[in-house]
């Protein structure tokens, strides 16, 4: 036994001086760049393909969407967990989404939002729970509303507007509703970013003889006015309901990003040669003021055009909203990788290559996250060839960071693949994931790993032993702490 005992300390005292610490290597700076992709659950566009599937069909979806997401080293998944005042997680104060089970109301069996969050965050990806604050029901829902859902509970909020539903953001008791259960969502779940489209006040539609049709507002128009003109006072009610979302999310996680992605055109006019929708004056979002006050993390707005789009140009629209992102926040566009057929899979990569080019824009969203997975007219290969070809972090949020992050204390242990680094997590509570790399000759390679990942094998993924490696922890909003570096100790300078 005790020679056993002297044998056990001779091969520790030999791992621990295989690598030691040294300060004459430094890794190279992470890349860093935002990837995500929306998957939509409004009339089971993306997931589940329909309602009604069992709870490990709908699981097998969506661990297939999120593998795949990994695999072409997307960073972020935008996962829509509120279509219509109803929830695809468990939730007191909505009811059931219809489009898991077929009925609203009635449990799939398992929690699809708390599922995919570990998931993701176990392949090294961001969830941002997307909701759509207003709308209530969808014009083609199928089934009957749930005695829970807030056109039963409290209809005075709810107005009707071309076959939908929709609660009216001139309701105080309406915004309020919309709060509490986003709210309720970054209190009680392990997101990384809480969500919201381009669906404010509804897209207007007409009539049967062709006349434009108002949104039905206004009873509270008159009781909740103040004075204002109806458009200002309707600009009003989204903008407070903006500006006090980010607000109240902060004081509960600072470090969950608050992002929007409105609609492409901010006003006709914006740039010069722009035409189409007034997003300011029918939908009564004024993104540019959100942007301009600092009330997002994030901004994705959605230039779902052309590059050569005469009057929605791709890159003129771009250019234009990073000119007035004067706070400095997140840029990531959203991209219509959708069109692709008739589009050529080219111009999606195209416009990639012109948003990293671009000053201040540091990612990119795919609407939606199909014409991924079903690699539509080719896009995902040529993606994975040409343009995903490294891993990349989700760029920091410097104005989110909570305090620095420790340096790692790293041991070691011999396995029969090698040597395995091991580290202690110093800031549990703020960790988001670590950022490892492994150099071998003069390649480095980059790989992000979970929080709860506290040990990796010191080779790359060629099967390679490192000569030098560094790891540091990277906080819940994106922000390094200091790396530590570590080479074999015949190589130590």
């Amino acid at each position: 036994m005790r020679f056993l005992g002297v044998l056990l300390l001779c091969i520790a005292v030999q791992v621990r001086a295989q690598f030691v610490p040294t300060d004459r290597i430094q890794p190279p700076p992470p890349a860093q760049e935002f990837r995500g992709a929306w998957v939509a659950t409004v009339n089971n566009i993306d997931w589940p393909s329909k309602p009604g599937l069992t709870a490990a069909q709908q699981q097998q979806e969506l661990r297939a969407i999120i593998e795949r997401a990994a695999a072409l080293k997307l960073n972020a998944l935008i996962f829509q967990v509120r279509p219509m005042c109803d929830a695809l997680y468990e939730s007191k104060l909505e009811p059931w989404s219809e489009f898991l089970t077929g009925k609203m109301g009635q449990s799939p069996g398992w929690d699809p939002l708390a599922w995919a969050i570990a998931e993701c965050h176990q392949r090294g990806l961001e969830l941002h729970a997307w909701f759509n604050p207003y709308r209530a029901r969808f014009k083609s829902a199928k089934g009957e509303a749930h005695a829970t859902h807030i056109t039963q509970t409290q209809p005075r909020l709810v107005r009707s507007y071309t076959g939908y539903q929709w609660l009216d953001p001139g309701e105080p008791a309406g915004a309020a509703h919309s709060l509490a259960v986003m709210l309720d969502v970054v209190r009680r779940y392990d997101i990384d970013g809480l969500h919201m489209d381009d669906y404010f006040y509804p897209y207007k539609e007409k009539d049967a003889k062709g006349q434009w049709l108002d949104f039905p507002d206004e009873k509270s128009w008159k009781a909740h006015g103040g004075g204002l003109s109806r458009g200002d006072w309707r600009r009003d009610n989204i903008n407070r309901f903006v500006h006090q979302l980010y607000a109240e999310t902060k004081k509960i996680k600072p470090w969950v990003k608050v992002g929007i992605s409105p609609f492409g055109i901010w006003r006709p006019g914006h740039p010069a040669s722009v035409k189409g929708l007034d997003a300011f004056d029918t939908l009564y979002a004024d993104a540019r003021l959100w942007l301009n006050r600092g009330w997002m993390d994030y901004c994705a707005p959605q230039l779902y055009w052309a590059i050569d789009a005469p009057a929605q140009s791709f890159p003129q629209l771009l250019h234009w909203w990073a000119g007035e992102n004067t706070q400095k926040r997140h840029l990531w566009p959203g991209q219509n990788s959708a069109k692709v057929n008739p589009w050529k899979a080219e111009e999606i990569v195209q416009q990639i290559g012109l948003a990293r080019k671009e000053p201040g824009v540091t990612g990119h969203v795919h609407w939606n996250v199909s014409a991924l997975t079903k690699d539509r007219g080719g896009l995902a290969t040529l993606l994975a060839q040409q343009t995903y070809r490294e891993t990349v972090l989700v760029p920091a949020s410097p104005w989110l960071a909570q305090k620095p992050m420790a340096k790692p204390a790293v041991s070691f242990t011999k396995t029969n693949a090698g040597v395995a680094a091991n580290w202690r997590v110093l800031n549990p509570e703020n960790t988001g994931r670590w950022l490892l790399q492994l150099r071998v000759g003069e390649r480095w390679e980059t790989l992000v790993l979970p929080a709860d990942k506290t040990s990796h094998s010191l080779r790359n993924s060629a099967g390679a032993a490192a000569d030098a490696f560094a790891l540091r922890a990277v906080d819940r909003a994106g922000n390094l702490g200091a790396p530590a570096v570590f080479t074999p100790s015949a190589a130590a300078p």
